[in-house]
C-alpha cells in the first residue's frame, strides 16, 4: 500500500461503514477502511466487487498515511465518547485542511461542540446523517451533511455518486450551518418513530377486527400501491408474510412486544420542548415504547381491567377508516417534524433549506414516501412556510381524510383499543384549527397561585390580579 493513495477513509467497519465504503468503491473511488478488529478489515476486502480498489487496515496511522490530501476521513462509530476518542486519536496525525466526518447518530449538541473544537485545530469537521440502513448504505442512502461548507464541497462529488437517486437527482444536499446535518437526521428519526407507532396502531385495529396475517399482507400491499406508498408500509407488508424458520408460523406473532430504542426519538422530543414546538405524535411514540418495556406490570394490570370490545363495523368499512386515519396521522407526523426543523433553523441560526430536506428524503431513507413529492412542491413555492397546515394542497389532503379519522378514533376509544399516536395527531390538528383555546383559564390559574401575570384581549400590556 506504500505507493497507493486512496480517496476516502472510513473508521469503523461495522455493517454501515463497510457497506458505504463498498458503495464508494463501486463508483470508482479507491477506499481505505480502518477497524481494530481484523475480521472486519478482512470482511471489507473479501466483500469488494471485482475490479474495485478496497483496502482494510488495523493501523490508524496507516489509514491516515494512505489517503490523498486533503484527507477525507469518516467515522461510523457509536455516538458519544467513542466519537471524541477517535477525534483525539486523529488530531496528531492530520495536516491542516483535512476533513473529519461523523456519520453516526450523534446528538447535535455534541456535534456543535466538535465543530468548534476541530476548527480550532485547523481541520474541517462535518456532522452527517445517513439513512437507509444496511441496504441503503450499500446501494444508495439518503445523506444529510451539515456544518463546514468547504468540507462539504470537498466531498460533494463522492456523496452525490453514492447516494440514492430520484428522477436522476441525488439524495444528498447541504443541510445548513454548524450541526444542521445531525439535527435534520435527529428529526428524521423522530418522524420515523412516529410513523412506526402509527402503523402499529393501524395493525392493532385491523387485528382486533379479525384480519389474519394473510389479509393484513393483502391490505398493506394495496396501500403501498396507492396514496400511502412508502418504505415503511412496504416492509410492513413483507413482515406479515415472513415465516419463522423454527416453527413455520408467521414470525411477527412470535416477536416480543417490548420495543427497544437508541435515544434519537427522545432527543427529538426533548429538543422540541426546548424550542418550543409541539410534536405530539413523536412524543407519544416515544412514550409508547417506554410503556411497552413495562411488560410485567402490563400483564398484571390486564387482569385487573380485562376485556377489549370488538369494533362493530364490517371489515371492509373498517379497512377504509383505518387507511384514512393512518394517512391523516402520518401526514401530521411529517408536518410536526418539518415545523420543528423550520423553527430550529431560525432559532439556532442553521439556515436549514426545507425544500432540500424533503427532496433528499424522497429516496434512500427510512421515511421515504410518496407524500414527500407533495411536500417538495409546497416548499419550492414557499420555503419559509412555518407549518404545512397553512398550505392549500395539504389542507385538501387533511380534509379528505378527517371524517373517517374521527370515526376510528371514537370507535377505538369505545372498544378500549389504544391508538394514542393517532389520537395525538387528531388532537394536534384540532388544537391548531381552534382560534381561541381554553388556555386563558390556564393563564388565570397561573396568575392566581403564582402571580405569573397575563395579557388581555381588550387592552395592551401585562396584568396581575389579586384573586382572593
Amino acid at each position: 500500500m506504500a505507493n497507493r493513495l486512496f480517496d476516502f477513509g472510513m473508521i469503523g467497519l461495522g455493517v454501515m461503514g463497510r457497506n458505504l465504503l463498498l458503495n464508494m468503491a463501486d463508483h470508482g473511488f479507491p477506499v481505505l477502511g480502518f477497524d481494530r478488529d481484523a475480521t472486519k478489515t478482512q470482511a471489507l476486502e473479501t466483500s469488494a466487487t471485482a475490479g474495485t480498489t478496497v483496502k482494510g487496515t488495523s493501523s490508524l496511522e496507516e489509514l491516515v498515511q494512505g489517503l490523498s490530501r486533503p484527507r477525507r476521513i469518516m467515522m461510523l462509530v457509536p455516538a458519544g465518547q467513542p466519537v471524541d476518542d477517535v477525534i483525539e486519536s486523529l488530531v496528531p496525525l492530520l495536516d491542516q485542511g483535512d476533513v473529519i466526518i461523523d456519520g453516526g447518530n450523534s446528538h447535535y449538541i455534541d456535534t456543535l461542540r466538535r465543530v468548534n473544537y476541530v476548527k480550532s485545530k485547523g481541520f474541517h469537521f462535518m456532522g452527517m446523517g445517513v439513512s437507509g440502513g444496511e441496504k441503503g448504505a450499500r446501494f444508495g442512502p439518503s445523506i444529510m451533511p451539515g456544518g463546514d461548507v468547504e468540507a462539504y464541497n470537498n466531498v460533494k462529488p463522492m456523496l452525490e455518486a453514492v447516494s440514492a437517486k430520484v428522477n436522476g437527482s441525488p439524495c444528498v444536499d447541504y443541510m445548513g450551518h454548524d450541526a444542521a446535518g445531525h439535527y435534520v437526521k435527529m428529526v428524521h428519526n423522530g418522524i420515523e418513530y412516529g410513523i412506526m407507532q402509527l402503523i402499529s396502531e393501524a395493525y392493532s385495529l385491523l387485528q382486533h377486527a379479525g384480519l389474519s396475517n394473510a389479509q393484513l399482507h393483502d391490505v398493506f400491499s394495496k396501500w403501498n400501491e396507492g396514496d400511502m406508498q412508502s418504505f415503511l408500509i412496504e416492509i410492513t407488508r413483507d413482515i406479515f408474510a415472513k415465516k419463522d424458520d423454527k416453527t413455520d408460523k408467521i414470525l411477527v406473532d412470535l416477536i416480543s412486544d417490548k420495543a427497544g430504542s437508541k435515544g434519537t426519538g427522545k432527543w427529538t422530543s426533548q429538543d422540541a420542548m426546548d424550542l418550543p414546538v409541539p410534536i405530539t405524535v413523536i412524543d407519544t411514540a416515544v412514550a409508547l415504547r417506554n410503556i411497552s418495556s413495562f411488560k410485567e406490570d402490563r400483564v398484571k394490570i390486564a387482569k385487573i381491567f380485562p376485556g377489549v370490545d370488538k369494533i362493530n363495523i364490517s371489515q371492509e368499512e373498517l379497512i377504509g377508516q383505518v387507511h384514512d386515519a393512518l394517512y391523516f396521522a402520518t401526514l401530521i407526523s411529517y408536518i410536526q417534524g418539518l415545523a420543528m426543523l423550520q423553527s430550529a433553523s431560525s432559532a439556532l441560526k442553521m439556515e436549514i433549506p426545507l425544500q432540500n430536506v424533503v427532496r433528499i428524503w424522497r429516496g434512500g431513507c427510512i421515511i421515504r414516501s410518496g407524500l414527500l413529492e407533495t411536500f417538495y412542491e409546497v416548499f419550492l413555492k414557499n420555503p419559509a412556510l412555518s407549518n404545512l397546515l397553512l398550505d392549500e394542497t395539504i389542507a385538501g389532503l387533511i380534509k379528505s381524510k378527517l371524517p373517517k379519522t374521527r370515526i376510528i378514533v371514537g370507535e377505538a376509544a369505545k372498544a378500549g383499543i389504544p391508538v394514542a399516536a393517532i389520537s395525538a395527531a387528531l388532537s394536534y390538528f384540532d388544537a391548531y384549527r381552534t382560534e381561541r383555546l381554553p388556555t386563558n383559564l390556564v393563564q388565570a390559574q397561573r396568575d392566581y397561585f403564582g402571580a405569573h401575570t397575563y395579557q388581555r384581549t381588550d387592552i395592551e400590556g401585562t396584568f396581575h390580579t389579586e384573586w382572593q
